[in-house]
């Protein structure tokens, strides 16, 4: 049977400044997204149904997709926000903006198109809105208790810094592709960023330990450190991997962008935790106050 061995990387080759140049870059560049995407539709990410209401149906329709998609646009009063086919069936999700109609004049629509209603749900504007609060801030909630937690852990500034930061990064890199790649913010969505906090945490408390309070010299410590979490990482990212992928040949739209999410900030982790927080760790090994 085949084993995995993590290479060991001969940091010497490299000083701090190069080590954490390519993950403050993306860091910055993914700021830059965010910003963008804020000033020009007034949100930091596109929001999903579940926080700004509205109404999703579930349409069974007996055409080829091509014409299916025609009759959708042509029955409705109002523009569809999206639609999407479940794979394998001729069932269609459309959703609709709470501003645009009502759940019932929507379902009207659709029965007097010939659709096959097969569910209908629907979210109101402000429910959505509380929803939304609520959402975010037990994403601060649990970023501001991370933190609290692992300075209580280490006691000095920098290592703790250096988890916090990469904690950061970790979600700030998928939050800017979810609005390059069109992701929406959903409840789903949320889990997936919150799960993204604890295997950052996870991979750098690993890291601090293993260089802090463990014997050995920095770049033995940080290599055995690298044995676990690069290989645990590496394991979480595949099976993201293969979840978005057969999520997305499915037709299972919210575990694609989880799995997506996830492969992208378990992607962002390892940069973040062996380039960044490596480099960080080293300045205040040698140079820094432990010195």
């Amino acid at each position: 049977m085949a084993r995995f061995e993590v290479p060991e990387v001969d940091y010497t080759r490299y000083d701090n400044r190069q080590l954490a140049a390519v993950p403050l870059a993306v860091l910055a560049v993914a700021l830059l997204v965010i910003g963008g995407f804020y000033v020009t539709t007034g949100a930091p990410v596109d929001p999903g149904l579940d926080f700004v209401g509205g109404t999703e149906l579930r349409l069974g329709i007996d055409a080829s997709e091509e014409q299916a998609r025609e009759q959708i646009a042509g029955a409705f009063a109002a523009t569809p926000d999206s639609v999407q086919r479940i794979q394998g069936e001729n069932v269609y999700v459309v959703t609709f903006e709470a501003s645009e109609a009502t759940a019932g004049e929507l379902e009207a629509q659709a029965e007097d198109a010939g659709f096959a209603v097969r569910s209908v749900d629907s979210v109101s504007a402000s429910f959505g809105s509380g929803t939304q609060t609520q959402a975010l801030l037990g994403v601060a909630a649990a970023f501001v208790g991370m933190a609290a937690l692992v300075f209580a852990m280490f006691r000095t500034f920098v290592p703790s810094i250096a988890v916090v930061v990469s904690a950061f990064s970790d979600i700030v890199i998928p939050v800017a592709l979810m609005n390059l790649l069109g992701i929406e913010l959903t409840l789903g969505t949320v889990a997936a960023l919150l799960m993204l906090i604890g295997y950052s945490v996870d991979s750098d408390i690993l890291l601090n330990n293993h260089v802090l309070r463990r014997s050995g010299d920095f770049y033995e410590s940080t290599h055995r450190a690298m044995r676990t979490g690069v290989t645990m990482t590496l394991t979480s990212l595949a099976a993201m991997a293969v979840m978005a992928i057969v999520a997305t040949l499915f037709g299972i739209g919210l575990l694609s962008s989880i799995g997506i999410i996830l492969v992208f900030g378990l992607t962002a982790d390892l940069m973040n935790t062996y380039l960044l927080n490596v480099s960080l760790l080293r300045w205040y090994k040698y140079e820094g106050v432990a010195r």
